[in-house]
C-alpha cells in the first residue's frame, strides 16, 4: 500500500483486534537507529508512544536487541516511554472508553467487572480460564486495575503473557465456589496486589472447567489472614 496509507491502517488494525478481543503486537523498526545509536530518534519515540495509545497489547524489538549495538539500551527506552504514555490521564481516560460488549452472558460479566471493580475500588481482578477466553474479555474492557490470571494450562499462561494488563498464573484448578473464592484471595495476596482491607473482583464460569464459560462475578474482602497455614 502506499506508506501515506499505514498509520490509519495499523490504527484500524488495532482496534479491530481490540473490538475482537485478539491480542495485537505491534513489531519491527520501532528504534532502528538504536541498532547503532545509543539514543533513539524522536520520530521513533513517538512510534513508540503511539502504539501504546492505539492500544496494543505489546511492543516489540527486533534488530535492535537481536544484533543492535545497544540492545540494553533500546529495551530500557522503549519500557519508559511505554510506562510513560500509559501515566497520562487522557489515554487512561481513552482506554477506559471499551467497546460495546457483545450480546452473550460472558461478554457482560466481563464489562460488568471492569465497571464494578471502579466504582467500589477494587484493587485486581482476579479471573480463572482454561482457555484464556475469559482473560482475553478482562483484557478487552481496558480496566483501570490489575487483571490476575489463575489457569491449570501452562501453555494458556505462557500465551497470556502478551496480553494486555493479564498477570498470568499457572495453578491448580478449582472445584467449588467456595474453593475459588478462598483461592482468588490468597493468590491475589500472596501477589501482592493486594493487602488486607482491599476488595478484588473475581470472575470464573459454573460449572468450573469449561472453557468460554464466563457466568459468575463475584466481590470480596481481603482480610490480610488468608495465607495463615498456607505454604
Amino acid at each position: 500500500m502506499p506508506v501515506e496509507d499505514v498509520p490509519a491502517a495499523q490504527r484500524q488494525i488495532i482496534r479491530a483486534a481490540r473490538e475482537m478481543g485478539k491480542p495485537v503486537v505491534v513489531a519491527t523498526q520501532m528504534l532502528e537507529s538504536m541498532i547503532k545509536s545509543p539514543v533513539p530518534t524522536r520520530a521513533e519515540v513517538s512510534d513508540v508512544a503511539n502504539a501504546v495509545h492505539e492500544g496494543a497489547d505489546a511492543i516489540m524489538l527486533s534488530a535492535e536487541s537481536a544484533v543492535g549495538d545497544y540492545p540494553l539500551e533500546a529495551v530500557s527506552v522503549m519500557s519508559r516511554v511505554s510506562i510513560k504514555e500509559e501515566g497520562d490521564r487522557s489515554l487512561q481516560r481513552s482506554a477506559a472508553q471499551s467497546f460495546t460488549p457483545h450480546a452473550t452472558a460472558e461478554d457482560a460479566i466481563s464489562a460488568a467487572a471492569r465497571q464494578v471493580s471502579e466504582t467500589v475500588g477494587a484493587k485486581a481482578i482476579v479471573t480463572f480460564t482454561t482457555s484464556g477466553a475469559t482473560a482475553l474479555r478482562a483484557a478487552r474492557e481496558r480496566p483501570s486495575v490489575p487483571i490476575m490470571v489463575l489457569t491449570p494450562n501452562t501453555q494458556v499462561a505462557r500465551r497470556l503473557c502478551i496480553v494486555w494488563g493479564l498477570y498470568a498464573v499457572k495453578t491448580k484448578d478449582v472445584e467449588s465456589f467456595e474453593e475459588m473464592y478462598e483461592k482468588a484471595k490468597r493468590m491475589a495476596l500472596r501477589h501482592k496486589f493486594v493487602k488486607g482491607g482491599d476488595r478484588i473482583a473475581v470472575t470464573a464460569g459454573v460449572p468450573f472447567g469449561t472453557p468460554g464459560a464466563t457466568n459468575v462475578l463475584h466481590l470480596a474482602w481481603i482480610s490480610g489472614e488468608e495465607l495463615k497455614g498456607w505454604d
